[in-house]
């Protein structure tokens, strides 16, 4: 009688338990439906590559050494118990239950003890690592959640131990402490209560366990722990393709009144994966460089706010849709949940919520992103957060008209003059007249070229970007490269106007470049500028561009390792080496820069605390080398005083908005008595020309 009434009582609370779960994560499917459809590439291979890598083998999470083995403990640990949940249950039922395993019984049941208990001390540890370490990516936010998690998972673990321990009791076996040493001793411990008491407790801990099963299985879904179950979906339905591409707008779509995301159902439905995939770790917040100087951005916080937001909007359409009045298996009338989906779908634009940008989002977080990547790189469950800021910075540019003046001076300049400052176009060629130990032919003046040198914005009428276009050109003299420029004919590479929003802008000069491209027959493309080369190699190309793109550094130290190019001259330098984003972390280049510094005698590199893939943005990129910082302080003077404490001679770079960030840092620091700030190839040059 009582084993009946125990097994109706977990009958009850497992099919409440299941109902609820499946209820709220079918809810939360219907909530991502509301986004439009994405584009999938069926690379299935890459994909399972992927999910072995950053899932089952958890490498972005090893980016932190000691909380990456914590949580590969708590991954592989939970899998392992959840075996043992089957047998734990059954033992609720039928006394002395045990799988028919023979003889490797023990070395389960040993298994499983370990696994229980390393668990444990994993989630000691991560409530060590927030509130006695305080590590400060985890102090974001204290709304008891975090603590539930923690207790919820000690009592998970604890009662796994306590069960097992007064079963033996209750079975008046002999403890076993070699393939049952933990509750093998809670069992000695406690023998002598006697087997009634011993039974009591074990159905004691058996149900503290069983609810504690099924309180966390409600609660998973409703908070950040369901980034359990959405992180491996995240990952395998990631973008394919290059990091950081942006997804082309359809200007000739005539049904479309509007351009960019302005409601949260407008981003596609891969995007808002990744709202429920966030774990609310802290990485990407710790690593933004508009946050870590004091501005409103914390792309942790945008992520929540908009889930919130989506979720918030997915109940207050559904609590409307008559498809599903009340829970979503509510109604003996639903059809397939196609039928629910279209239902949602349209009504989501009926409800009345906050606004997506101005109410959830600010305009001043989406301007103070440099779209470094830092966050995303930091991620561990694969969450892109740059193109949602991109996507909702076209809504304000190309929707509302909306957008700092600073940026509307921008893009007129781009427009009238094609180039940030808008002087006039026909001075783009000067540069080359200022030394006359260079030779710098443009297409018209050749009969022939290998390589376009793309000159960029920066090279033709910055002052001090000059120097570094000038200096590789005396490089390519000196390898007897075959090279000509486009002269007063180049334009803007339009990278910036597209990470401002403005991706109309974008398009236009993209299309113009690419007929000059075509014009001249150019198959090589070679950059001084990272932002131009990224956009050329991995964004052109869907509109039409075929030509292999290099970026300077590349090259140099292929002619180096021909021979063409000799370092001989000795450089006394201890250089400050610092990262540009969209050589690294957009096209993974690290160690040729550095290849190339180390050919050049008495050079000495230094490496900031932060650098390669964990490297600072230097606070020009996402258009921000156009706009003034009205909050905290400035992200160039905080890298610049990064490079600064290891007392360089010179701080070095490889890319000309990051030099002019990095001299203006040093200029505000008072140092430049002490330091220079220089480009690899304008040191290189001091060691090869006398």
């Amino acid at each position: 009688m009582v084993l009946l009434l125990n097994f109706l009582a977990f009958l009850v609370v497992t099919g409440y338990a299941v109902y609820s779960f499946v209820n709220l994560v079918y809810t939360r499917y219907l909530f991502i439906k509301l986004g439009k459809k994405a584009e999938f590439e069926r690379n299935l291979k890459e994909r399972l590559n992927l999910v072995l890598i950053n899932g089952f083998g958890q490498s972005k999470l090893f980016k932190d050494k000691k909380s990456g083995l914590m949580h590969l403990v708590l991954f592989y640990t939970f899998f392992i118990i959840q075996v043992g949940l089957i047998e734990l249950i059954i033992k609720g039922f039928i006394k002395g239950y045990e799988f028919p395993f023979g003889e490797a019984h023990k070395y389960f049941s040993l298994l499983q003890e370990w696994a229980t208990f390393l668990m444990l001390l994993a989630v000691i540890y991560g409530f060590y690592r927030r509130y006695g370490e305080k590590l400060k990516r985890l102090q974001w936010k204290r709304d008891g959640k975090a603590a539930f998690v923690y207790i919820a998972l000690s009592t998970l673990t604890l009662s796994i131990l306590l069960t097992l321990g007064f079963e033996t009791i209750m079975l008046s076996h002999e403890p076993n402490l070699v393939y049952a040493p933990f509750s093998g001793a809670i069992a000695l411990l406690f023998s002598g209560i006697g087997t009634t008491v011993g039974t009591v407790l074990f159905y004691v801990f058996w149900w503290i366990h069983m609810l504690t099963v099924f309180t966390f299985l409600v609660f998973v879904p409703q908070s950040k722990q369901f980034h359990e179950l959405f992180a491996m979906v995240n990952i395998f339905f990631k973008k394919s393709g290059p990091v950081g591409k942006l997804k082309k707008i359809d200007f000739e779509d005539e049904e479309a009144e509007e351009f960019g995301v302005g409601k949260i159902e407008d981003f596609t439905q891969q995007q808002l994966i990744d709202l429920y995939a966030c774990a609310e770790c802290g990485r990407c917040t710790n690593m933004c460089p508009a946050s870590g100087t004091g501005k409103t951005l914390s792309p942790m916080d945008l992520i929540v706010k908009m889930r919130n937001h989506l979720t918030d909007k997915g109940a207050a359409v559904t609590s409307r849709n008559p498809w599903m009045p009340g829970f979503v298996f509510g109604s003996s009338a639903l059809s397939p949940s196609l039928t629910a989906e279209s239902a949602v779908q349209e009504s989501a634009a009926t409800v009345e919520v906050p606004n997506l940008i101005g109410d959830v989002i600010t305009e001043e977080e989406l301007w103070a992103c440099t779209t470094c990547r830092n966050c995303e790189d930091q991620c561990p469950v694969a969450n892109e957060h740059v193109d949602k800021i991109i996507d909702m910075r076209r809504y304000l540019v190309m929707t509302e008209g909306n957008m700092p003046h600073e940026a509307t001076r921008y893009f007129q300049n781009i427009e009238r003059q094609s180039n940030p400052w808008g002087i006039n176009r026909k001075e783009r060629i000067k540069w080359r007249e200022e030394r006359d130990d260079i030779e710098v032919p443009t297409v018209n003046e050749v009969e022939e070229f290998e390589y376009l040198f793309w000159v960029g914005s920066m090279g033709s009428f910055d002052k001090r970007s000059q120097k570094i276009v000038q200096s590789f050109a005396k490089i390519m003299n000196v390898a007897g490269i075959r090279f000509a420029i486009l002269g007063n004919e180049e334009r803007n590479s339009g990278d910036t106007a597209r990470r401002m929003g403005n991706e109309f802008l974008f398009q236009q000069l993209c299309q113009e470049n690419i007929a000059n491209f075509q014009a001249y027959g150019v198959r090589k493309i070679i950059t001084i500028d990272p932002h131009a080369y990224n956009t050329f190699k991995h964004e052109y190309p869907e509109f039409g561009l075929e030509a292999e793109v290099y970026h300077h550094t590349e090259l140099i130290w292929k002619w180096i390792q021909e021979g063409r190019i000799k370092p001989m001259k000795e450089v006394k330098e201890a250089i400050a080496y610092h990262d540009s984003c969209y050589i690294g972390r957009y096209n993974n280049i690290y160690d040729i820069p550095r290849q190339i510094l180390k050919s050049i005698p008495g050079v000495k590199i230094l490496e900031m605390e932060r650098n390669k893939e964990n490297a600072m943005c230097c606070g020009a990129g996402g258009g921000m080398m156009w706009q003034e910082e009205t909050q905290g302080k400035r992200v160039n003077v905080e890298r610049t005083e990064q490079a600064l404490r290891l007392n360089p001679t010179t701080i070095g770079s490889n890319c000309p908005y990051c030099l002019t960030m990095m001299s203006d840092g040093v200029k505000a620091k008072e140092a430049e008595e002490q330091v220079q700030t220089l480009d690899i190839v304008e040191i290189l040059e001091k060691s090869i020309i006398a």
